[in-house]
């Protein structure tokens, strides 16, 4: 029987362990999708405890929390940092089968080098001995010690970018690149969606008051971050894109309305995103940019907690409305003038991994490799089964060799160990189809896929 968490953890072929030892685990990591906060890069934030490293901001663990029976006041209330520290291990215990019962372990572990389990008896210890560490590391040092060679964070099209001039002139290992995330300009409906008209407009010097002012605007920013580094943008698709994208009297028209006060239906949020992504999606083509859609999220259900604790803190969930023939009518548009960037399709809603899967192999064209991607489990995918399942699909619709790998989709600096557990589990995969006989014990043929989704396929696709 194995023990828990051992070298060979998840590794349950000789082929499986032959290549996360000889391949996987030796290269670095480019983690092309994180939200982590660029001051706290540049300014080398310091955590003052292992609960606010772990516990700060983390709704993975918050969600955990709430589910075996911790009330808010130890997660995101006054409760001392011990106290929540200590409530955090008292439950883990419960978490069987969860992947945060893995990835707390193996960042114990990779990160403060500790070989404990992780419980209510071994809380003080464990607080004691990674507090110790900890009073001697900051965010570089999350980021050298995981091997971290390309992190790219998450901003917003305003966003200044002088923490990435900071980081870039300084002597931090990791290169850190921004991305381009432009929500504020999407969430049409939202009551700040008016005053960021007017912060876009200072950064641009013009007025917004068109549909068409603010795409100039957005792609004048779009140079911006290209002349700094960014190769990647982020897209959030919560409602369904429109199944014909609309002309642009049509948007200058919901453009009005929506300046005059009134808000959207979410029909007519589908064809203002559609029009927007249309547009952006050229500029991205031309630029040689990736564009990645992040599907299917439904967030901020409990309306109740949210207007007590906040957004982001937990209370989102899967949304299961129809995406795919709004995505195909974004693709073909784009596609039938030759002006559809690389792009990547992630999706919250397991559910549509076959429709994905079917859906990139519409659109591929070389020479580049993979030139659509169906991205790799997110979220609430981003375990065991998820992960394993969403390497299925994509053998079986698609070419699994050219995927371009993990991401943290994390405010954690302490996350990176996932990229571990997800190579162990690729590894694992392909082991089982080699041991199954179908695929052959070609060592070299072996090495190449996973040598390319770990590391190769990532550089090459995103040019970083």
């Amino acid at each position: 029987m194995p023990t828990f968490m051992d070298e060979n953890f998840l590794l349950d072929t000789v082929v499986a362990r032959e290549l996360y030892h000889d391949v996987a685990c030796k290269f670095p990591i480019i983690d092309y999708h994180s939200h982590l906060i660029p001051r706290e890069i540049s300014g080398r934030r310091k955590f003052r405890n292992l609960s606010e490293l772990w516990l700060g901001g983390d709704h993975y663990k918050w969600r955990l929390m709430r589910s075996s029976g911790v009330t808010e006041d130890f997660i995101t209330g006054q409760r001392s940092d011990k106290e929540k520290f200590d409530a955090f291990c008292q439950i883990l215990p419960l978490a069987i089968g969860n992947p945060i019962y893995h990835w707390s372990h193996l960042e114990l572990r990779r990160i403060f080098g500790i070989d404990l389990l992780i419980n209510q008896k071994s809380s003080d210890a464990i607080w004691e001995q990674a507090n110790a560490r900890l009073a001697n590391m900051d965010t570089w040092s999350f980021l050298e010690q995981a091997n971290v060679e390309i992190a790219c964070t998450t901003d917003d099209p305003a966003d200044d970018l002088q923490e990435h001039a900071v980081i870039a002139k300084s002597d931090l290992k990791t290169r850190v690149i921004p991305a381009y995330r432009p929500d504020s300009a999407m969430s049409i409906n939202d009551k700040g969606f008016i005053p960021y008209l007017e912060k876009l407009s200072g950064c641009v010097g013009f007025g917004i008051d068109s549909f068409e002012a603010l795409l100039d605007a957005l792609i004048q920013r779009i140079d911006y971050f290209d002349r700094v580094g960014a190769r990647i943008s982020d897209h959030a698709i919560d409602v369904p894109l429109a199944d014909t994208v609309p002309g642009v009297d049509a948007v200058e028209r919901l453009f009005r309305k929506r300046l005059g006060g009134e808000t959207f239906s979410m029909a007519e949020i589908g064809q203002y995103h559609s029009a927007m992504l249309e547009r952006l999606g050229r500029a991205y083509a031309a630029r040689g940019w990736t564009m990645c859609l992040h599907i299917g999220a439904l967030r901020n259900v409990n309306s109740r907690m949210v207007n007590k604790v906040g957004q982001a803190t937990g209370y989102d969930s899967i949304a299961d409305h129809n995406y795919a023939a709004g995505v195909a009518c974004l693709l073909d548009s784009l596609d039938q003038d030759a002006a559809l960037p690389k792009t990547m399709l992630f999706c919250l809603n397991p559910a549509m991994n076959e429709v994905l899967g079917a859906m990139i192999g519409n659109f591929q064209s070389g020479p580049v490799k993979g030139k659509i991607q169906y991205g790799p489990a997110w979220w609430f995918n981003d375990h065991k089964e998820g992960n394993l399942e969403q390497f299925i699909a994509l053998a079986n619709l698609g070419s699994l060799g050219t995927s371009v790998g993990m991401v943290t989709d994390s405010r954690s600096f302490a996350s990176y160990p996932r990229h571990d557990y997800y190579r162990r589990l690729l590894c694992r995969q392909i082991g089982q189809w080699v041991h199954g006989g179908e695929y052959p014990h070609d060592l070299d043929a072996l090495a190449t896929i996973v040598r390319g989704i770990c590391y190769e396929n990532a550089k090459a696709y995103f040019a970083l």
